[in-house]
């Protein structure tokens, strides 16, 4: 639920605190659950999607950034198809719970704690691919400064690669589906909410959280003002979770509609490339 009007504006000016409170709180909830499946990927379940994998080609030695990693199963993910991985997250815990599953799997790779503002000066690398999405553009205020710090991890001809959740279902509500929220919000929203998606039981100390709803218009155009060219956006009808109570399991870590229920644009892809 949304929080009290009274305390909209203080969590607002102080989202990064408030939000890194709220992710630290959630990792050890997140490492426990299914929906993660940290010990299934440990045992070599795949955590990336079919439409990813086709997408992102061969990564065989290809160096890549994955901002916003959270846990680091997508960042190892990326590891077990041959790239050198970097994961950058802003929660300690979970930039620790990262390396710990990287040594459980055996794979090489380099999980940084900061900022994704601050990811230039962090990993002072540059990257032939840049990786992110799946819940991660709702935390960044500010998608043109964000566009540009990606711009900026990347070698002439690197490229980015966003998997998101489409911003057109965060519209529905859950249960009903009938329209809760706009589409073209111009301010952040603030939540209080004890709950965790990766565990509806769970009761978090933590349990506000500011996020800033991107329609895609804003996230295509950010990415053409840093510079980089757009070669596709792809729409598809299939999530990672059950977005609404109605979804079917269609295939590991995959859902989606069933037959009778619209059928909406549940997440996108984009692949945008930095000219030469």
């Amino acid at each position: 639920m949304q929080a009290p009007d009274d305390e909209i504006q203080a969590a607002v000016d102080d989202y990064l605190t408030v939000n890194r409170a709220s992710w630290d709180e959630r990792v050890p909830v997140h490492v426990a659950s299914g929906f993660y499946g940290v010990e299934r990927f440990v045992e070599g379940e795949e955590h990336l999607h079919a439409f990813e994998v086709d997408e992102l080609g061969d990564l065989a030695g290809k160096r890549v950034a994955h901002l916003q990693c959270h846990l680091g199963t997508d960042t190892l993910s990326l590891a077990r198809h041959g790239a050198q991985v970097t994961g950058l997250d802003f929660s300690a815990p979970a930039i620790a719970e990262a390396r710990a599953l990287a040594d459980r799997c055996g794979l090489q790779a380099r999980f940084v704690e900061a900022n994704v503002y601050d990811a230039v000066e962090a990993l002072g690398e540059r990257y032939d691919l840049v990786y992110t999405g799946k819940g991660a553009l709702c935390w960044i205020p500010d998608l043109a400064a964000w566009a540009g710090v990606v711009a900026a991890l990347l070698n002439p001809g690197g490229a980015l690669y966003l998997s998101e959740l489409h911003p057109f279902v965060q519209m529905f509500s859950y249960e009903t589906l009938e329209f809760e929220f706009g589409y073209f919000n111009d301010h952040a929203e603030v939540w209080a909410d004890a709950s965790d998606y990766a565990d509806p039981d769970a009761q978090l100390v933590h349990e506000r959280s500011v996020e800033w709803p991107h329609p895609v218009s804003e996230l295509i155009c950010s990415v053409i003002d840093a510079g980089l060219q757009v070669e596709y956006f792809h729409e598809w009808r299939e999530a990672s979770f059950a977005r609404f109570a109605c979804m079917e399991e269609v295939g590991p870590r995959l859902y989606r509609m069933p037959a009778g229920a619209p059928d909406l644009p549940l997440m996108y892809s984009l692949r945008a490339v930095k000219p030469t």
